[in-house]
C-alpha cells in the first residue's frame, strides 16, 4: 500500500517560547487540562518505550495515573516484560500523542518503583473487577485461550466475593523521573514548533527550540 499521498495539514497558530511556562510540569499540566477540555479519548494514555539488555526496544500503551513535579506514574505487573526491561535498564521514554490538538509531548528519564504504600493506596481506589484482574493476568506470559483467563477471574471473584481483594506483591507503580521533556506543536508546511526542556545540575530547567 502506497501512503505517500496521505497527508494532513497542520493549521494551528504555532508555539513560541514566550508562551511556555518555565516549569515543564506546569506546562504539561496546562496542555493536559486542555486535552481533557477537548474531550480527547483517554488523554492520559501514552506510549512507553523501554530497552533491556538484549538492546531490542519495546513499546506499549499504558495509562498515566499520577503526575507532579517528581515525575509521571503508571501501574503494572512487576513480572511483565516491561518490568524485566526496567530492571535491566532503568531508563524509559514516554510519548503523549494528542493529534486532534496537533500536539505531542515526549518524556525521557530514569524510572523506578514507587513505594508499596503508594501502590497500595492506588490499588484500593480501583474498582473490584480491576483489582481481581491484577491477580488473574500473568502479564506477557503465553496463555492457551481467553476462556482460561475468564475461568481464573471467576474463581478469584468467588473467593473474595464477601471480602476485600488483597494487594498483590507482584503489582505496583513506576515513576518516570524526567531529565528531558519536549513539547511539539504542529505547524504549517511542516514547520513544527519543538521546545526541549533539559534538567540542569542545579535542578533548574533550560529551554531550547529544536528544528522540526
Amino acid at each position: 500500500m502506497d501512503l505517500t499521498n496521505l497527508r494532513a495539514k497542520y493549521t494551528t497558530r504555532g508555539l513560541d517560547i514566550k508562551d511556555l511556562n518555565p516549569n515543564p510540569f506546569l506546562q504539561f499540566e496546562l496542555w493536559f487540562n486542555q486535552a481533557m477540555e477537548a474531550k480527547l479519548t483517554e488523554p492520559n494514555a501514552f506510549s512507553l518505550a523501554t530497552v533491556g539488555t538484549d538492546m531490542m526496544p519495546s513499546i506499549r500503551t499504558v495509562l498515566l495515573k499520577i503526575f507532579d513535579e517528581t515525575g509521571f506514574v503508571f501501574f503494572t505487573n512487576y513480572k511483565s516484560t516491561k518490568a524485566k526491561q526496567i530492571e535491566e535498564n532503568p531508563k524509559a521514554a514516554a510519548l503523549f500523542a494528542w493529534l486532534d490538538l496537533e500536539r505531542q509531548i515526549k518524556v525521557e528519564g530514569n524510572i523506578e518503583k514507587i513505594s508499596t504504600t503508594q501502590s497500595l493506596k492506588y490499588f484500593l481506589s480501583r474498582p473490584k473487577g480491576s483489582q481481581i484482574g491484577a491477580w488473574v493476568s500473568h502479564q506477557s506470559q503465553v496463555i492457551s485461550s481467553r476462556s482460561l483467563l475468564e475461568q481464573k477471574f471467576d474463581e478469584i471473584r468467588k473467593k473474595f466475593v464477601k471480602g476485600e481483594v488483597p494487594f498483590p506483591d507482584f503489582w505496583g507503580g513506576y515513576i518516570i523521573k524526567p531529565t528531558k521533556i519536549e513539547f511539539w506543536q504542529g505547524g504549517q508546511d511542516r514547520l513544527h514548533d519543538r521546545f526541549l526542556y533539559e534538567l540542569q545540575d542545579d535542578n533548574s530547567w533550560s529551554i531550547s527550540r529544536l528544528a522540526p
